[in-house]
């Protein structure tokens, strides 16, 4: 693959995910904006089991889509992909969580209502998690092992 192909082909591999986070967000935030009218609470343990709860289904749904349409072509379901996403899922939680707690924290201390310093937090946690977890995805989870073992066999051949 060219150069100009790999960049054309990333660009295109970040809209699709972007697109496709857009709905992870609409459950992210829905789930925990439902789970918060529902049972409304301040408890920084029940807000990360909240949040980790409506994390954890958007990231299904990103599995979903993502390992079917954005990264189709070097998706191929093996265990070390569902392994590798887990991972990076855990990771990206954990970064998560930590935004989310972290400014909801330095919200209360000025008085911010509670509802509006859940869903910057949310938001910000979201966009820091989203592309960690883009990078990892990208990089760890679905790299082209094809394109790689293309080249060592080239390079193999040149010897």
């Amino acid at each position: 693959m060219t150069e100009e192909k790999k960049r054309k082909s990333g660009i295109k591999q970040f809209f699709q995910f972007s697109v496709i986070g857009g709905s992870n967000a609409a459950i992210d935030i829905g789930v925990l904006n439902l789970l918060l009218i529902l049972f409304p609470t301040t408890d920084t343990l029940t807000l990360i089991l909240f949040n980790t709860t409506a994390y954890s289904l958007s990231v299904l749904n990103s599995y979903l889509w993502n390992a079917s349409i954005t990264f189709n072509r070097t998706s191929s379901g093996a265990k070390r992909q569902r392994v590798g996403f887990i991972i990076q899922a855990i990771i990206s939680l954990g970064v998560n969580n930590l935004i989310f707690v972290a400014i909801n924290a330095l919200f209360g201390l000025f008085g911010i209502p509670a509802w509006l310093a859940y869903n910057i937090a949310k938001g910000s946690a979201m966009v820091s998690s989203s592309l960690a977890s883009f990078f990892m995805i990208k990089y760890y989870v679905f790299k082209d092992y094809q394109i790689s073992l293309r080249k060592q066999n080239k390079a193999t051949k040149l010897r």
